[in-house]
C-alpha cells in the first residue's frame, strides 16, 4: 500500500501540468551545431503566439513550392496592423531569414529573439518605438531541400536548405523582376509595412579573415542624402562601436579588387535593385545585409547574427525619431526630385582607410594539379591600415518626366509597377499625344542566361518626338511620388535593373513585316527617283562605308527603312515619356 501512495505520488509530482516549458529552439538543442526545419521554425512561433499575446504569426503570400510565406509581427501590444503601427508612430524593422536556405544563422538567432523579446523583462523596452517583423524563412522552397554537401565551403551546420528556389532560382536576384512567388510576396509584404530599416542575414563565400561577421550596408551614395547622412554619420558608428564590444568587430563585406589583401584594398558592394537592399534602397529604406564567414563554426555565426539584430534593434529604438525625420524628408525630396542617376561607377581615386584583421595570403603547389594555389596562413595574422573604395558616381542619368505612359499590354511590367506601391492611374478614353519616346540604337545581351533571363546591357536609346496612340485603359505613372525611383530605374532602359534589361520588352526588337527583294526593288527605285535627297544620302553613305557600298541587301534594306512601308514600332520603346499637362484619367 505505501510502494503505491509513493509511486502515485511521483507521478503527480512529475505530471505534465507542473512541467515547466522548453522553449529551447533545435539549435539550441543541437550543441550548436544544427539548424532548424522549416516546420519546426514555424511551430516554434506559432507556439510563442500562442503563449504570448506580443506575438502575431499568419501568412503573408505564397512561393514556388506551394507552402505559403508567413510573417512573424513582434510589438509592446500585440499590434499587428501596418496602419495602426505607423500611427502610433513607431518605426518598422524587417528582418528576413533563409533566402539562401544553406546560411541559416539568421533563422535561428531570430528564433531566439523573439523568444527572448517576450521572456526577457529587461528587453521589452526595445519595443518600446519599434514594431519587428520577421520573415522567419523566405525561400522556403529551398529549406525543405536539405542535404550537407552543397555549401563546400562551410563549416556546419551538419544539415542546411539549398540555394535555389523550386525554380532553381537565386531569390537575391530576384527583387526588381520578381519572376518568383516568394518575390512577388516580398513586395506586398514590404508595401504593407514601409519598413524604415531591413536586415537580409547571410553567410559568406570568398577570402579567409579574423572576422566572424562581415557586413554590407545600403551604399551610401545610392541611398537618399537625407537618410544617408543618418546612416553613416549615426547608425554605422553605433553598430561598429557595439559590436566591437560584444566581441564582434565588423568589417565591411570583404571583396577585394584580387583574391588577397593588396594595396588596392576594400572595395564597396554596389547593390543594385536585383538584390535586397538594392530593391529596399527604392523606398528610401536603410538596409543591412549579414555575412558571417562560412569558416567560423556554426555556434558564434549564429551568436553574432543574434548580437547583431539585438543591437540594431535597440538603435531603431533610441533613433526613433531621427529615423523617422529622415525618412520623411527622403520621402518629400524623392517625390520632387527631377534628375536620377541610372547607373554607377566605383571612384577609385577616392578611398577611406579601414584598419582590416586578415591573415596572410601565401600559395603552395596543389596536391591537386601541382599548380601554386592560394592559402591563408592562420598562423600569420595581420591588422594593417588598408583603402576603403566605397565612393560611387552615377554614370548613366536621366530626367524624369512628368509621367510615364504604360500602354495596358505590357500587364507584367504594370503588376510590378503596382505591388511596389505606385499609384497608377487610367486614361478614361481613346487619345492621340505628342510624347517624347525613345528607339533603341544599340545594346549588347549576355551570352547565357542569368537567372532565367538573357540580360541586356550598354543601351543607347535615340529619344524623338512622336504622336502616338493610346486607348483608354492605358496607365499613366506620375512621376510626384515617393516610390519615384522604382518607376525611373525600371522604365528607362538604360538602368542597370531595368524591365527592359530584364527583357521584358524584347518583343519590340523583333521586326514583324519585311519584304520580298526582288518585287521591292522596283518599289525602292522609284522612291529614289521621286526623292533626289534621298538618293544622295545613299550615295553618302556609301562613299563612307566600302563594306555597305558593297552590298546590295544592306542598300535594299536602308532605302526600305526609309520607306513607309517599314513598320513604325520597329525598335520603339513602349514606354513614352509625357511632359505636358493634364490627362484624361480615371
Amino acid at each position: 500500500m505505501l510502494t503505491t501512495l509513493l509511486l502515485a505520488a511521483n507521478l503527480l509530482a512529475s505530471s505534465p501540468a507542473d512541467t515547466k516549458p522548453d522553449w529551447r529552439t533545435p539549435f539550441e538543442k543541437g550543441n550548436g551545431n544544427t539548424t532548424t526545419t522549416h516546420a519546426e521554425c514555424i511551430a516554434y512561433y506559432q507556439r510563442l503566439a500562442a503563449a504570448y499575446p506580443e506575438i502575431k504569426v499568419r501568412e503573408t503570400g505564397s512561393t514556388d513550392v506551394g507552402l505559403p510565406l508567413h510573417e512573424v509581427v513582434i510589438s509592446a501590444d500585440g499590434d499587428a496592423d501596418p496602419a495602426s503601427t505607423r500611427q502610433k508612430n513607431r518605426r518598422v524593422l524587417l528582418i528576413q531569414n533563409g533566402i539562401h536556405p544553406g546560411e541559416p544563422e539568421g533563422i535561428d538567432a531570430s528564433m531566439m529573439l523573439a523568444r527572448d523579446l517576450v521572456q526577457q523583462k529587461k528587453l521589452r523596452p526595445l519595443l518600446q518605438n519599434v514594431t519587428v517583423v520577421i520573415i522567419p524563412i523566405y525561400n522556403v522552397d529551398g529549406s525543405l531541400n536539405r542535404n550537407s554537401t552543397t555549401r563546400a565551403n562551410q563549416n556546419g551546420p551538419r544539415e542546411y536548405g539549398f540555394r535555389g528556389n523550386a525554380r532553381n532560382l537565386d531569390l537575391n536576384r530576384d527583387y526588381i523582376k520578381q519572376d518568383s512567388r516568394n518575390a512577388r510576396s516580398f513586395a506586398e509584404l514590404f508595401r504593407k509595412w514601409q519598413p524604415e530599416v531591413f536586415v537580409d542575414t547571410h553567410t559568406s563565400n570568398g577570402a579567409d579573415y579574423q572576422y566572424t561577421m562581415t557586413l554590407i550596408a545600403t551604399q551610401k551614395d545610392k541611398l537618399h542624402s537625407a537618410v544617408s547622412e543618418y546612416l553613416t554619420k549615426r547608425l554605422l558608428p553605433a553598430l561598429y562601436g557595439g559590436m566591437e564590444k560584444k566581441k564582434w568587430p565588423l568589417t565591411p563585406y570583404v571583396d577585394f579588387e584580387g583574391r588577397t589583401p593588396d594595396a588596392r584594398g576594400l572595395q564597396g558592394f554596389l547593390e543594385t535593385p536585383r538584390y535586397s537592399t538594392g530593391y529596399t534602397t527604392l523606398f528610401n529604406t536603410v538596409g543591412f545585409v549579414t555575412e558571417t564567414h562560412m569558416l567560423k563554426a556554426y555556434k558564434p555565426r549564429v551568436q553574432a547574427t543574434y548580437d547583431f539584430l539585438h543591437l540594431l534593434l535597440s538603435q531603431v529604438n533610441t533613433d526613433a525619431a531621427a529615423i523617422a525625420t529622415a525618412r520623411a524628408e527622403a520621402d518629400r525630396q524623392t517625390a520632387a526630385q527631377r534628375q536620377f542617376a541610372l547607373a554607377w561607377q566605383l571612384d577609385t581615386t577616392q578611398a577611406e582607410t579601414f584598419t582590416f584583421r586578415g591573415y596572410q595570403g601565401k600559395t603552395k603547389p596543389s596536391e591537386v594539379s601541382g599548380q601554386p594555389r592560394l592559402y591563408y596562413d592562420r598562423q600569420a595574422p595581420f591588422t594593417k591600415a588598408i583603402p576603403y573604395y566605397n565612393t560611387f558616381r552615377p554614370s548613366v542619368q536621366a530626367s524624369a518626366p512628368r509621367a510615364y505612359l504604360v500602354p495596358q499590354a505590357w500587364g507584367e511590367v504594370i503588376e510590378r509597377l503596382q505591388r511596389g506601391g505606385l499609384r497608377l492611374q487610367r486614361l478614361t478614353r481613346d487619345t492621340t499625344l505628342t510624347t517624347e519616346v525613345y528607339f533603341i540604337e544599340d545594346y549588347k545581351t549576355g551570352q547565357r542566361p542569368y537567372e532565367g533571363h538573357y540580360v541586356h546591357n550598354q543601351v543607347r536609346v535615340r529619344p524623338e518626338q512622336r504622336s502616338v496612340a493610346f486607348r483608354r485603359g492605358d496607365y499613366v505613372v506620375w512621376l510626384n511620388q515617393p516610390q519615384n525611383r522604382l518607376a525611373v530605374e525600371t522604365l528607362e532602359p538604360q538602368a542597370t535593373d531595368s524591365y527592359f534589361a530584364w527583357g521584358f520588352f524584347d518583343s519590340i526588337l523583333q521586326q514583324k513585316e519585311y519584304f520580298s527583294d526582288y518585287v521591292f526593288e522596283d518599289v525602292a527605285a522609284e522612291l529614289l527617283r521621286q526623292k533626289p535627297e534621298l538618293r544622295q544620302q545613299l550615295e553618302a553613305r556609301k562613299k563612307a562605308d566600302p563594306a555597305f557600298a558593297k552590298s546590295a541587301a544592306a542598300q535594299l534594306d536602308w532605302v526600305y527603312r526609309q520607306s513607309a512601308n517599314y513598320e513604325p514600332t520597329h525598335l520603339r520603346y513602349p514606354v513614352a515619356r509625357w511632359q505636358g499637362g493634364n490627362l484624361p484619367v480615371e
